[in-house]
């Protein structure tokens, strides 16, 4: 009797801890922190500002270099003067190449956007998933503290009736034993619960990860009916990690381009002014005079002969073009089979009705009401307990997969309606 009693206030304070520390969590703000708030994605979007960052530093031009220099003539000795030179040096591009950097940076840029844009396209199916789950194990554990309660019910009458001699031993020690391994369950789904719900904190970028906060809504699903090919048409328009192996390709071509513009040569320029002064030697003197230079430099690119650098340009854009073609194949692929999943956790969830639930529900009181009057056994209670709690779990699980399905399917075709 003492054991039945310290199950239950144990299941009584549990349920209580968990409501005065509860603080209520929606779909609709949790999205939004995730979008707004998670480190993760913040961290990936700094790859956004530093590649357009990257892409203004490529409109540079190369910088001139001022060349200065003086020289002693042995002024002292042989009063030969002395000398001074300032001058200009500059580098010429030719061929195109700051146009050819300028354009191969702004396609960095752009796939580095696309690439962000698939990490928020899957980060958010992850964040809806991950909530539907902590939906699931809120059911779970409603689930199973009303079962709990029940058998606490039961084993407590049970320990009075066999007092009263009503019962045999076996029985109330059955009911007992089925009370604790029920508590048992529980305190494993209420830190399952707890562990879906530091993910959801996790995932808004929340510095408390250990508050357990209230869940609000239900688990509940409306099917909704989809075509094939429009969800085929709208995954290879939209889906960003296409976008981003289009942009991939595009990348390798400037690459090439940039490639060709570096074999062009460039000239050399150079301007500058001489200033010598008066040479007061008796064997050769000479007045002070200043000269003024231009000249320009032409380089020999016999490198130009090996060809290997365009090469493999060649190659790196073959190659990206065929990763394109394979990327829109597996999205081909996963929208298929995300189709077919969804269709098939519809049709099993179909299986299931509210007609159904509450029958396995009046069975179980059935039972045990016949057993409270003797009419039947404590086994037959028990598997309508078991059987009532098989069924709800079961269309629970059927709503999640049907959930979960409608993410996967949402996130293979690149659209987001889930609200």
């Amino acid at each position: 009797m003492k054991t039945i009693i310290l199950l239950t206030a144990l299941l009584l304070l549990s349920a209580a801890a968990t409501v005065l520390s509860a603080q209520t969590m929606t779909y609709a703000s949790f999205m939004q922190n995730v979008k707004e708030k998670n480190i993760q994605y913040l961290a990936e979007k700094y790859n956004t500002d530093i590649a357009k960052a990257t892409a203004e530093a490529a409109k540079v031009f190369p910088d001139p270099d001022l060349v200065l220099s003086a020289a002693d003539n042995q002024e002292r000795s042989l009063q030969m003067g002395y000398n001074f030179d300032a001058g200009l040096e500059y580098t010429l591009e030719l061929g195109g190449k700051r146009k050819a950097r300028i354009r191969l940076a702004k396609s960095e840029a752009e796939l580095t956007a696309a690439l962000v844009q698939d990490y928020f396209r899957n980060l958010q199916a992850d964040a809806a998933s991950a909530w539907f789950t902590a939906l699931y194990q809120k059911e779970l554990v409603e689930i199973k503290q009303s079962s709990c309660a029940q058998m606490s019910a039961l084993a407590r009458a049970d320990s009075l009736r066999f007092t009263l001699g009503a019962i045999m031993e076996i029985d109330a020690l059955q009911s007992k034993l089925e009370a604790g391994t029920l508590l048992n369950d529980l305190i494993q789904s209420e830190a399952d619960l707890q562990n879906a719900v530091i993910q959801l904190h996790l995932l808004q970028g929340s510095e408390q990860l250990q508050s357990t906060d209230s869940l609000a809504g239900k688990l509940t699903f409306t099917k909704r009916t989809f075509l094939l090919p429009d969800l085929m048409e709208t995954a290879l328009n939209n889906r960003a990690d296409l976008q981003a192996a289009l942009k991939s390709t595009e990348v390798s071509r400037r690459n090439l381009q940039l490639s060709k513009a570096n074999r062009a040569i460039d000239l050399g320029l150079s301007a500058g002014i001489s200033y010598n002064a008066e040479v007061r030697n008796e064997i050769a003197p000479a007045p002070m005079f200043r000269s003024i230079g231009v000249g320009i430099s032409v380089p020999l690119k016999f490198s130009n002969a090996n060809k290997s650098e365009i090469r493999a340009g060649k190659l790196a854009v073959a190659q990206s073009e065929a990763t394109c073609q394979a990327a829109e194949q597996q999205i081909r692929a996963e929208v298929l089979q995300a189709f077919n999943q969804y269709t098939a956790a519809c049709r099993q969830a179909e299986q299931f009705d509210t007609a159904r639930l509450t029958d396995a529900e009046t069975v179980f009181r059935a039972k045990r009401y016949s057993y409270e009057r003797g009419e039947t056994s404590l086994l037959e209670v028990l598997a309508a307990r078991r059987t009532c709690n098989d069924i709800r779990e079961s269309h629970s699980q059927a709503i999640l997969n049907c959930l979960t399905a409608l993410v996967e399917l949402e996130r293979a075709s690149g659209v987001w309606d889930i609200e």
